[in-house]
């Protein structure tokens, strides 16, 4: 298949995804590259007009890893993603989605 998007993750991302096992991190990278060929909102959801997360759900535990659209180049799209956390209730908390959005506010001013 076809990928639709290239990912990139940030320091915070790759810090958080190294500080996991090993089984859960390879479901986190599947999903990753799951979420680069089909649109399923089970694995890649919109949270705001801006930000996203790739989610993965793992041994009873949420994995989330924040992320935003970088379409400023004509020739690829990229999805940075900014970091990552494992989701202790239902609703995502506040302040990680505003932790997002400061990390892409800081990348694009650049």
């Amino acid at each position: 298949m076809t990928k639709k998007f290239d990912v990139i993750l940030l320091e915070d991302a790759l810090d958080f995804i190294e500080s996991i096992d090993l089984k859960t991190r390879a479901k986190i990278y599947y999903n990753i590259d799951k979420a680069r060929e089909v649109n399923d909102p089970k694995i890649f959801k919109k949270l705001t007009h801006e930000i996203w997360e790739f989610r993965t759900k793992y041994n009873g535990l949420q994995y989330r890893l924040f992320a935003f659209w970088d379409k400023t180049e004509k020739v690829e799209t990229l999805v940075i993603s900014t970091h990552g956390i494992v989701k202790k209730v239902d609703k995502v908390p506040l302040k990680e989605i505003e932790k997002a959005m400061k990390i892409r506010s800081d990348y694009f001013d650049l």
